[in-house]
């Protein structure tokens, strides 16, 4: 009787031992473990993390690390862990947190548009992917690559057709490189090709040329007409004598590219640059920022007209006066001359 009450006795506590076994199980594996208001949670775990780096990513999202670090070794996560972007969603407990993170690399959208130099881009795509802009940088300027794509320093920017892409967070600055790359050849497609040559004008060329278009208007539906003014002036041999590269080209000799500048005097017009398109002829030699795709298709399917002379309409801000011959243009140069004295702007 005494050995049957201590059997019964060690099973009761095996139950118990196991019941809270079962109970430690659950609780660490299967309740909540999410510590965020939101529906969800973006995760972003670098290459060749650790299970530290995941942690150290976790901590703000979720209530016990400790928890989830013992659920991630019982699954064995600690030693497989996987680089990318992944989506928790509140109320997620520790196991559906670790299968989550074994699960698909979710892509994400990467945007740019309107950046000066090759050095703005890499910064701002370095702030959406794991690539860093000194790795970017070095990428869009190697030079075997520029060879390659028939490129060179000048004109190298001019690979970055702003868009919205799809990427993998974890993408690689060579990888982002080359996607650009292909994402060029497919937008210079033959009808894009045949309309340069309509024009007298090389990819390069094209790209130069939008981008002062591009910073000349920022109204969409003037850009054809502006683009209109300058190949007309290209075809007769005029010299485009536009105050963007000027100004481009004062920041390329300081090496200031942050400094604003709102009003070019005439001294400006002398600085001995091949961007200053009042001195030398012909288009630059890059473009001065990123035109976007409405200024690039405005120089392949500019307004046909007889404009030679554009310059800021006062009375109808954003967009310009336009005119045939030099004797309107002054007119309407002196209304503007006078507005901008008005406003004190004297740089």
């Amino acid at each position: 009787m005494y050995i049957k009450k201590i059997l019964i006795a060690i099973v009761l506590l095996g139950a118990v031992a196991m019941g809270g076994f079962a109970w430690y199980v659950y609780n660490t594996a299967f309740t909540p473990n999410t510590a965020f208001n939101n529906n969800e949670a973006h995760v972003y775990i670098p290459t060749d993390a650790t299970i530290h780096d995941v942690i150290d990513e976790l901590e703000p999202l979720i209530d016990n690390p400790d928890s989830f670090l013992a659920i991630a070794d019982r699954k064995q996560y600690s030693s497989s862990i996987k680089a990318g972007h992944f989506i928790i969603r509140k109320g997620m407990s520790n196991n559906d947190i670790v299968n989550t993170l074994r699960s698909k690399n979710i892509p994400i959208n990467i945007k740019f548009n309107n950046q000066e130099r090759l050095e703005n881009l890499a910064g701002h795509i370095s702030r959406q992917i794991e690539a860093d802009s000194t790795s970017l940088i070095t990428a869009m300027r190697d030079p075997e690559f520029l060879k390659e794509v028939g490129l060179n320093d000048d004109t190298a920017l001019s690979l970055y057709i702003p868009n919205t892409y799809e990427f993998y967070w974890n993408t690689s600055a060579e990888t982002f490189r080359e996607r650009m790359k292909k994402e060029y050849e497919r937008f210079w497609s033959d009808s894009r090709i045949e309309k340069a040559k309509k024009q007298n004008l090389t990819k390069e060329q094209v790209m130069s040329l939008a981008a002062i278009v591009q910073k000349e208007t920022a109204k969409v539906d003037e850009r054809p007409r502006v683009a209109g003014v300058y190949l007309n002036r290209l075809k007769v041999g005029m010299l485009l004598q536009a105050d963007p590269t000027v100004i481009y080209a004062l920041k390329r000799e300081t090496n200031d590219y942050d400094q604003v500048i709102k009003r070019v005097l005439y001294k400006d017009l002398e600085l001995d640059s091949p961007y200053n398109t009042y001195k030398y002829a012909g288009v630059p030699p890059g473009p001065i920022a990123m035109p976007d795709i409405s200024s690039i298709d405005a120089v392949l399917n500019p307004e046909q007209h007889d404009y030679y002379y554009f310059v800021a309409d006062v009375t109808n801000f954003g967009y310009h006066k336009f005119a045939k011959n030099l004797a309107q243009h002054n007119a309407n140069k002196a209304q503007y001359v006078r507005w901008v004295n008005s406003q004190g702007l004297n740089r």
